[in-house]
């Protein structure tokens, strides 16, 4: 069977419907004193959930409470405040992904103002673009602003060993890559109470399920590790509420396509080679979080551009947004003052209404814009 032809069939109403229908027995045969609370942690996850209103068909029996995995959303003020430094240097061209230009920082300015004001701001789709960017103007220092969780660090660890290895000297790179697990044990340690989690499909196909055992086991929390299509989340779902129901603190992989217990190693070597992990790293709306972030190695030190450029600005919370609260699982979407009036997907305030993996963009695409 063709991709495609799976890809179909994981979001048939033939085959979903029969999925829900036992999952809702399942729940109305439980006795659960209140609803219970499941954590998506991934933003895609979110997306999924809401665009097939599957929250709204088991809203009787289950609360989603959505986490911190959106890797644009994530990224702390005073890192965009940076990046916007970096962009108006004369000597500099910045490449980053495409989301993150649309980051207002403390000011108010986007990387996407700064770019429509003359800077050199560039999107590229792969990190390798940079490399023919920095080939093509010798005389500029070409930074690559990286973003993202384990999913993207093996492309950047990628791009410093070519760096490396043809002695590019006018690239570097900026590391916001940010660790999963780390974020995720911090949440629970502060106090966050779910009773299952739906743990993030494409991070997992890089670090496998040893990772969320440890978290899992820790903290008493059942997970399932999903896909993303309907199919997937219904059965994720069902697997979840089984272990909720038998009180077993384990890890399932529901994403047997893509997922491999052991995930794959050599992402795993690569992303050690060319990094380690900082003592701590600024989060929107957790702080530093220790341990949760990776720095480049001392043999790739040359091509940190925060060893030249250090980053020295402060956090500041924008005035009135909640996407701080909302990846903390403190908050919904619709609880913010901003959401669907100052904060649009045209004139976005915070990042998860910047990002296509955003709760805010998630609940103004399919909530509120369908009202």
């Amino acid at each position: 069977m063709k991709n495609s032809e799976v890809l179909t069939l994981l979001s048939d109403p033939k085959v979903l419907k029969p999925l829900l229908s036992k999952l809702k027995n399942k729940l109305s045969g439980l006795n659960f004193k209140e609803r219970i609370r499941i954590l998506e942690f991934c933003g895609g996850h979110t997306h999924v959930i809401l665009r097939h209103g599957i929250d709204q068909a088991l809203e009787e029996w289950i609360e989603f409470v959505h986490g911190p995995g959106c890797p644009v959303c994530v990224i702390a003020q005073s890192r965009i405040d940076y990046a916007l430094n970096l962009a108006e240097r004369e000597d500099v061209i910045l490449t980053t992904y495409g989301d993150l230009i649309r980051i207002p920082g403390s000011n108010g300015i986007s990387l996407q103002q700064v770019r429509a004001r003359g800077k050199d701001v560039r999107i590229v789709d792969s990190s390798l673009a940079t490399i023919a960017i920095a080939k093509g103007n010798p005389s500029k220092k070409i930074i690559f602003f990286a973003i993202g969780f384990e999913t993207t660090t093996p492309h950047t660890a990628f791009l410093a060993k070519r760096i490396k290895e043809e002695g590019i000297r006018n690239l570097l790179i900026v590391s916001n890559h940010v660790i999963s697990t780390e974020i995720l044990d911090f949440l629970l340690t502060n106090g966050l109470k779910v009773d299952g989690i739906v743990a993030p499909g494409h991070v997992s196909a890089i670090i496998g399920a040893k990772p969320w055992e440890e978290v899992s086991l820790k903290h008493q929390t059942p997970m399932v590790i999903a896909g993303f299509e309907p199919f997937d989340i219904l059965l994720a779902l069902d697997h979840l509420v089984d272990l909720i129901k038998e009180k077993k603190a384990k890890v399932m992989i529901q994403y047997k396509r893509v997922v491999k217990p052991e995930g794959n190693v050599s992402a795993q070597r690569l992303m050690d080679e060319v990094f380690e992990v900082r003592g701590a790293f600024p989060w929107r709306g957790f702080g530093y979080v220790p341990k949760s972030a990776y720095k480049f190695k001392e043999d790739f030190s040359f091509l940190d551009a925060e060893a030249i450029f250090p980053c020295q600005y402060e956090e500041k919370a924008l005035k009135g947004c909640l996407c701080g609260m909302i990846l903390q699982g403190k908050a919904k979407p619709w609880e913010c003052k901003l959401f669907g009036r100052t904060c649009t997907p045209r004139t976005p305030v915070g990042p998860c209404m910047v990002s296509n993996e955003g709760a805010c963009l998630a609940y103004f695409k399919y909530r509120l814009a369908s009202r």
